[in-house]
């Protein structure tokens, strides 16, 4: 319908029956957090599904980023992109660390490995990279220079849920992988996020650090944070779960549709080399920002809603006092994420498309 609203995403909802059906497995035993069987339950499918060595809900994204600074005991400074959400900085000065800011490549909008070592420091404690989009960073180069300058390695992988790299889940990669589960995200609980490591030791201090440092009733294994999942964030995500195939695989309808449409009129982001892709976000980049506000302008003005993501560029925000990042903040300025949900429809994807054409052509 041409007068419907059309944001840049609609969370995914079951049917409210379904949802009801797993939650009253909590709900008629009045346990409703403190991991209840549906979170431990959630976890395991994930585990099984992605093969990933370690998983540990938490209640929401952005926590799992200051718990795994705090739990590796990071100091100082903290390598990282001006391209992401602002939590994957905010996280880093709230820990007490400071952020460096290194710019992205100019086609995959990821962290530029080429850059890193010279932003090295004596004061660098690790690196803080995001898979922006859910494009995978250049893994292998930044693993080797953590290696080399031995510094710990935390992936923001919060758009990347069903992603892989080299036929491995991006979340075994780095010391530690942090998720979102946020409802604007492929896969959802609500609110929610999760914490990934490898190592059991670290993955066990992770724990702890994520239920008030318990050990027990009454021990303590040291200091801890509140960021436990509820049996109702857990009963969302265990009813969305039975649709992911079909909603990865409609995202990659409308994707390729946009690509489609929009072929030689806008940049499109570049997805690295043995990547099985999740579609999580459909951004593009214009040539210039004044022809970014005019599309938004026409789109808004035909009740379709998209979204700068991500703006502005970290290195400017003004609690930080970054250096400039040419390559961040030109990409910043100039791009724009468009609508993309399981039940947009392909007349939608097209309509827009040619209201992007056409206030592309008329600028």
């Amino acid at each position: 319908m041409k007068n419907e609203r059309i944001n840049v995403t609609k969370t995914f909802l079951p049917k409210q029956s379904e949802y009801q059906k797993i939650l009253s497995r909590s709900w008629d035993k009045s346990w409703i957090t403190n991991r209840g069987e549906l979170v431990l339950e959630l976890e395991s499918k994930i585990k099984k599904q992605y093969n990933v060595s370690n998983i540990l809900a938490t209640t929401n994204g952005t926590l799992p980023l200051q718990i795994a600074i705090k739990c590796l005991g990071l100091k100082g400074e903290i390598i990282t992109t001006p391209f992401s959400y602002v939590a994957t900085t905010s996280g880093i000065i709230w820990e007490g660390c400071k952020p460096i800011f290194v710019d992205v490549n100019k086609d995959t909008f990821n962290i530029d490995p080429l850059k890193i070592e010279s932003a090295i420091t004596p004061k660098t404690s690790a690196i803080l990279a995001t898979h922006v989009f859910g494009n995978p960073c250049d893994i292998e180069a930044i693993e080797k220079i953590a290696k080399k300058h031995d510094l710990k390695v935390i992936y923001d992988a919060a758009h990347c849920f069903g992603v892989s790299y080299k036929e491995q889940s991006v979340f075994e990669y780095g010391d530690v992988s942090t998720c979102s589960f946020h409802a604007t995200k492929i896969f959802h609980t609500g609110e929610g996020g999760a914490l990934f490591a490898k190592d059991k030791a670290l993955f066990d201090k992770l724990y702890y650090h994520h239920n008030f440092g318990h050990k027990g009733a009454s021990d303590f294994h040291g200091l801890g944070i509140n960021a436990k999942i509820s049996e109702l964030q857990a009963a969302m995500g265990l009813a969305v779960y039975p649709h992911l195939d079909s909603i990865f695989e409609r995202r990659e309808t409308l994707y390729k549709l946009y690509k489609k449409e929009l072929e030689g009129k806008v940049k499109f982001q570049k997805i690295i080399s043995n990547c099985d892709y999740n579609y999580s976000y459909m951004p593009v980049v214009f040539k210039s920002e004044k022809q970014l506000l005019l599309v938004i302008e026409e789109l808004n003005s035909n009740n379709i809603f998209p979204r700068r993501y991500f703006n502005p560029s970290l290195n400017t925000i003004d609690y930080v006092n970054g250096e400039v990042m040419p390559i961040s903040e030109s990409i910043s300025a100039r791009i724009l994420c468009l609508p993309l949900y399981f039940d947009l429809g392909e007349e939608n994807v097209v309509r827009i498309s040619n209201l992007i054409s056409n206030s592309i052509s008329n600028e």
